[in-house]
């Protein structure tokens, strides 16, 4: 038996719901539109950029977040910091991938995904992790990369995963990936198996991308602390080599952070009597579709 307010001879509520899809269905109206994609389509832009970044010696970019002062206040938070491409695609140095191939062997992820979404690496005892989840993950990364005279900024949320299994982090780890997996794509003439293809290989790589010492320096005491007060641990000091990939000190603090971006835009300053910008935003509709809105502008 159906609920009683079925029962009604006039039920206003379904009466305004039948009035709106008439309305609807005279305008022809859809919440969606004839563009709309899945989010792991390949965006507009992401070529372009990614030619950009191969034509240039290094890319560096400017990572900006949000903290709060002490009386609440929001207040911009800028570093450099060393892109890692776009996830999760990482062309390893040899000796990381003598690493890999020695330490992960098998276990190493097909190449089957690509995606949009730029990478860095941190150590998740630095304040911009705190700042990303007290800001609703809001982020914006910029480029000037000098070989090709453009500068680019891309603008979005970022979600970092790495994280150990304890309950509270393994929450955000965990939200981290479903986020992450919307923008994932399976690449096109690829023939690997994608139920081979795991999320602790794929960090253990950018981990492996790393040298020694760089992998050391997330053995180093808390990134801010005074000189003058003693670290946490023993084990917890300046200059360390780490050559195991599954260091549980460095990996408990090592991150791979990703961007999914929502706006971006690209200033070409090749001609000075012609400056060309570009802007395309992100315009989600529903059932996870959306589609790039793009405009040129003036510089």
């Amino acid at each position: 038996m159906r609920p009683a307010a079925y029962h009604s001879h006039f039920n206003p509520v379904q009466s305004a719901y039948r009035r709106l899809n008439f309305t609807k269905s005279i305008l022809n109206f859809s919440p969606t539109s004839a563009m709309d994609q899945p989010r792991n389509t390949k965006a507009p832009w992401r070529d372009l950029l990614d030619s950009h970044l191969k034509q240039n010696s290094g890319y560096e970019f400017n990572i900006a977040t949000i903290a709060h002062d002490s009386n609440g206040d929001p207040v911009p938070r800028v570093r450099t910091c060393g892109c890692r491409g776009f996830f999760p695609e990482l062309e390893l140095h040899p000796s990381g991938q003598k690493d890999m191939d020695e330490q992960v062997a098998e276990a190493q992820n097909p190449p089957v995904y690509e995606s949009d979404m730029l990478t860095f690496t941190t150590d998740a005892r630095m304040e911009k992790l705190d700042q990303l989840k007290s800001s609703a993950r809001a982020i914006e990364a910029m480029f000037w990369l000098k070989d090709t005279m453009t500068q680019w900024r891309v603008k979005g949320r970022a979600y970092h995963i790495g994280g150990p299994s304890d309950p509270e982090k393994k929450f955000y780890e965990h939200l981290a990936r479903d986020q992450i997996g919307k923008g994932l794509r399976v690449k096109e003439d690829q023939d690997g198996d994608t139920a081979k293809w795991t999320w602790e290989s794929a960090v253990t790589r950018y981990f492996a991308n790393h040298s020694p010492v760089m992998r050391g320096s997330f053995r180093n005491p808390p990134p801010g602390q005074p000189r003058s007060e003693e670290p946490s641990g023993p084990n917890l000091k300046l200059g360390q080599r780490v050559t195991d990939l599954y260091d549980p000190i460095a990996r408990g603090n090592f991150r791979v952070v990703v961007i999914i971006a929502e706006d971006v835009e690209r200033i070409d300053l090749s001609n000075q009597e012609d400056v060309q910008r570009e802007k395309w935003t992100y315009v989600e509709s529903s059932h996870g579709l959306g589609h790039w809105k793009n405009a040129d502008l003036w510089p």
